[in-house]
């Protein structure tokens, strides 16, 4: 089931649990949700996926996400989470 939470409230969370993102970065953020015409969930996803591989954000990573679901015209997080997988990027369920 795709998480509903808005992108405004989860980098509000991100920022509350001490993810300190810069106004660029947060502006970035929503510059590639705006490219990738992508939907809340996809962003969320995106950014969670990026901080996870990266440590930190880091745009293009970020971008390359977005677009890698664009491409493949992924519908729901598991998805995408399969997607990731096949490019070797593992996500480990908490």
């Amino acid at each position: 089931m795709v998480n509903k939470q808005s992108l405004a409230c989860f980098l509000d969370d991100l920022w509350a649990k001490g993810f300190k993102l810069t106004d660029e970065d947060i502006q970035f953020i929503y510059f590639g949700k705006n490219f990738a015409n992508a939907s809340d969930w996809k962003v969320i996803f995106a950014v969670q996926v990026t901080l996870r591989f990266q440590h930190a954000f880091d745009g293009s990573f970020y971008l390359s996400v977005l677009d890698l679901m664009k491409e493949d015209n992924v519908q729901t997080k598991k998805q995408a989470e399969e997607l990731l997988a096949n490019k070797g990027l593992h996500l480990q369920s908490h």
